[in-house]
């Protein structure tokens, strides 16, 4: 498939070349199965220390600390604990990529596919920013600053889940069911199982899910108005994407250069329509001032017509 082909390809259904939605849910998963597979060898390795082991020699280098001492040390962890759920319960990650998958679908059906990975990402920030100075400058908080640690697509889905509904919020899903159920009946629904599963102990991750939904309200609000906030974010990844691909256009070239002033075969050749009218007109112009006086159009139309046996 041909470069511009590739452009012009709709995105929108799972399992398309290009799907962002696909990419985000495959990266969780696969990230999820990895660790998982890894606590096992812990486990059956060390017994029952191999979970305090995998814990702290390979868990805890993907979560954010909420310490910013700690964070200073990895700061990779802001962007890695987006991507990371527990792997003691399928519950987490099976919770958070039902969601994803339920308005990350909506999103791209109505904004494209160059809306997600934003929202994704800069929910998970706004979440893992709130999360760590709630724990450095909240009293209450500060005692389990120390262990405090953030990880889990949750905040990033909530941005998604908020800014899909922000855009559309009476979009219909299930219209079968009495011309269907609006889109924030569906976040509101969304809203109450996410806050009520969050553990009380977890205080945290109820100030990192608001952030998160704050953020995708603002995202959208803001692309409401003309200003889009992930469009530095598709530029790079373009950029990184196009240096491996051999059939995208030089910088500064148009498709015309490309397809069309590089052929070698000359792609049509202009013919006059040969009319009896238009042959009586050149032997009149050749009997008064000669053979020498038509143009290069004519002398050839002429030609055309012997061959063509209209002389």
């Amino acid at each position: 498939m041909s470069y511009y082909q590739q452009r012009n390809r709709a995105k929108l259904s799972i399992g398309e070349d290009g799907n962002t939605l696909t990419l985000l849910l495959l990266l969780n998963l696969i990230v999820f199965a990895v660790l998982a597979f890894i606590k096992v060898i812990y486990y059956f390795s060390f017994s029952d220390k191999g979970m305090m082991l995998f814990n702290e020699q390979i868990f805890k280098w993907f979560t954010l600390p909420a310490d910013l001492s700690t964070f200073i040390t990895r700061p990779w962890t802001l962007f890695t604990h987006m991507f990371v759920h527990d792997t003691q319960s399928i519950w987490h990650i099976l919770g958070n990529m039902i969601w994803l998958w339920t308005f990350g679908y909506i999103l791209q059906s109505l904004a494209g596919n160059k809306k997600l990975v934003p929202l994704y990402i800069y929910g998970g920030l706004a979440g893992a920013i709130a999360y760590g100075l709630a724990y450095n400058f909240l009293n209450p908080l500060k005692v389990d600053l120390a262990q405090a640690q953030a990880f889990g697509a949750s905040a990033a889905v909530m941005c998604i889940a908020i800014g899909t509904t922000t855009l559309s919020p009476n979009y219909r899903i299930f219209p079968m069911l009495n011309g269907g159920i609006p889109l924030w009946v569906i976040t509101i629904i969304y809203l109450i199982i996410d806050l009520a599963t969050i553990p009380y102990s977890n205080p945290g991750g109820h100030i990192a899910h608001i952030a998160g939904a704050g953020m995708g309200y603002l995202f959208v609000a803001a692309l409401q108005r003309g200003s889009d906030w992930g469009a530095w974010m598709n530029n790079f990844f373009d950029w990184v994407n196009n240096l491996f691909n051999p059939e995208v256009p030089k910088k500064g070239t148009s498709p015309k250069a490309t397809l069309y002033y590089n052929a070698k075969v000359q792609p049509f050749k202009k013919a006059n329509i040969i009319t009896q009218q238009r042959i009586d007109e050149m032997l009149d112009k050749i009997s008064q001032k000669g053979y020498n006086s038509l143009s290069d159009d004519e002398k050839e139309m002429l030609k055309r017509a012997s061959k063509e046996d209209l002389l």
